[in-house]
């Protein structure tokens, strides 16, 4: 899904991401893409296992280089997490100890309310192969795991990342969930679409629609439901009338009208 807009203003902050002993320089690129879609750009990587800097992470990242050049380097987790106030740990596992269990929703909504206590929030992400440690689980305030399908909950390490930073992302996020887009137009006033059901209805009688007048007002009725629902356009309420028009050849007697006005060409004559 392309929708990268370099006239836009990026969004930064957020926790930062621990990505504790990665296996390939790939994943750390996909990671760094993950957390600009989401807007974190705060990376630290502990013992990677190839060298670093790596040009096949800036190449997966796709652009987000930014996180890339400006990730911290660190040889344990405690030295990575050493400055920090609250610590999640993310995990699929079930552990063999007393730890408060959240989802990537409730971290989301947490990390927003720490974050604005003035709190130093991380996240760590496990290898690729085996996840997390229990000992690196017990340096951590909260497991956040994801709930999936029971059978098959393996995630990969970028899309690991992107779930619970999304969650952060949308926890404040005032994006309206349904929209209509209308370039170029506008919706449809209330006026207009009243008018276009009184030219349909008034069509719809001439041409003999409603056989049982008993039932013309419930069927009127669930027609304009019907229209309402498509929450119209002004462009798409004026196509209605044309095709109201077409189908009832009345554009002939508006053209007739206006050519008796002098407001429309006479047609050419062979």
């Amino acid at each position: 899904m392309a929708g990268t807009d370099r006239t836009q203003a990026s969004m930064t902050g957020g926790p930062r991401v621990v990505l504790v002993e990665p296996q390939l320089g790939e994943n750390i690129g996909a990671v760094a893409r993950a957390m600009l879609n989401c807007g974190l750009d705060r990376l630290s990587i502990v013992n990677p296992r190839e060298e670093w800097p790596n040009p096949r992470a800036v190449t997966m990242a796709s652009g987000a280089t930014k996180v890339l050049d400006d990730a911290q380097l660190y040889d344990t987790v405690e030295d990575a997490v050493a400055g920090m106030t609250t610590v999640y740990a993310t995990t699929a596992r079930p552990r063999e100890m007393t730890v408060r269990v959240v989802t990537p929703r409730q971290a989301g909504a947490e990390i927003r309310t720490a974050e604005a206590r003035g709190e130093r929030v991380g996240i760590l992400f496990g290898p690729e192969r085996s996840g997390l440690t229990n000992e690196h689980v017990v340096l951590a305030d909260t497991v956040i795991t994801v709930p999936l399908n029971p059978a098959y909950s393996s995630l990969n390490l970028a899309q690991a990342v992107l779930v619970v930073a999304y969650e952060w992302f949308t926890a404040e996020d005032v994006t309206d969930p349904d929209v209509i887009s209308t370039p170029g137009t506008r919706l449809a006033e209330k006026e207009e679409m009243h008018d276009l059901f009184e030219r349909l209805e008034r069509e719809l009688d001439a041409g003999g629609f409603f056989r049982a007048p008993d039932l013309r007002e419930t069927v009127v009725r669930n027609l304009r439901a019907m229209l309402q629902r498509t929450r119209m356009t002004e462009q798409e309420v004026r196509t209605f009338h044309g095709i109201v028009s077409a189908l009832t050849r009345s554009w002939q007697h508006t053209q007739n009208a206006k050519r008796r006005r002098g407001e429309w060409p006479e047609p050419d004559e062979d």
